[in-house]
């Protein structure tokens, strides 16, 4: 298990080292955990301190589209490792470490649409931190694991489960789905994948509770 950490000492210890190279920065958790929010904060505290110096790279722009899914039958566990595009993913991430001197762009996921919208983020060619995110980065599975050696560091944000059902819930509840489609959506899909990460994740360097008071 590794160093526990808080966010401001995340974004000290990425500044104190903080060179002429650009470094990878692995922020993974379960659905739920906070990991999107904690690499955007960690991004602000970052740039404030030193203006464009990082960005982040969401995995979630690598959702197969829905045409995809439907085709194969896979749309009910949109969000389940399957349903990312994990070489397009490799692929990209490839490119940020080659540090050549050109922009980059990366795809956002739109959650409002359900919609990856590519080249919706460019990471400039100064940024030397790149933040990037996603619940499978940790996996310990073929393909998954094989990301490890583009990491130059990994961050897993941790909350307990009973927590993380709760923000599961209230997310859903946002969407005004009726009980039935909610718990067959929490059922079906979002808890089967928060225990996967729960379970099969490697350590990771540092570990970042977003439940602590």
């Amino acid at each position: 298990m590794g160093e526990q950490v808080t966010l401001a000492g995340l974004a000290n210890a990425l500044l104190s080292e903080a060179g002429d190279g650009r470094r990878i920065v692995a922020i993974a958790g379960a659905p739920g955990s906070g990991k999107s929010t904690t690499a955007e904060q960690l991004k602000e505290r970052l740039n404030a301190r030193r203006p464009g110096v990082a960005d982040v790279f969401p995995m979630d722009g690598f959702h197969y589209d829905d045409m995809v899914l439907n085709a194969r039958g896979h749309r009910p566990r949109k969000g389940a490792p399957h349903t990312f595009d994990l070489d397009g993913y490799r692929a990209t991430l490839e490119r940020l470490r080659a540090d050549d001197g050109r922009e980059v762009a990366v795809p956002v996921f739109d959650r409002s649409i359900e919609i990856a919208r590519a080249g919706g983020r460019i990471v400039e060619p100064a940024t030397r931190i790149v933040l990037t995110e996603g619940n499978y980065l940790l996996l310990d599975e073929p393909g998954w694991r094989d990301l490890a050696p583009l990491f130059d560091l990994t961050v897993m944000v941790e909350a307990s489960e009973e927590v993380l059902i709760g923000r599961l819930t209230e997310r859903w509840t946002g969407f005004q789905l009726d009980p039935e489609t909610m718990l067959r959506q929490m059922e079906g899909n979002d808890l089967p994948n928060m225990r996967l990460v729960l379970a099969k994740s490697r350590p990771a360097d540092l570990v970042l509770r977003s439940d602590a008071g």
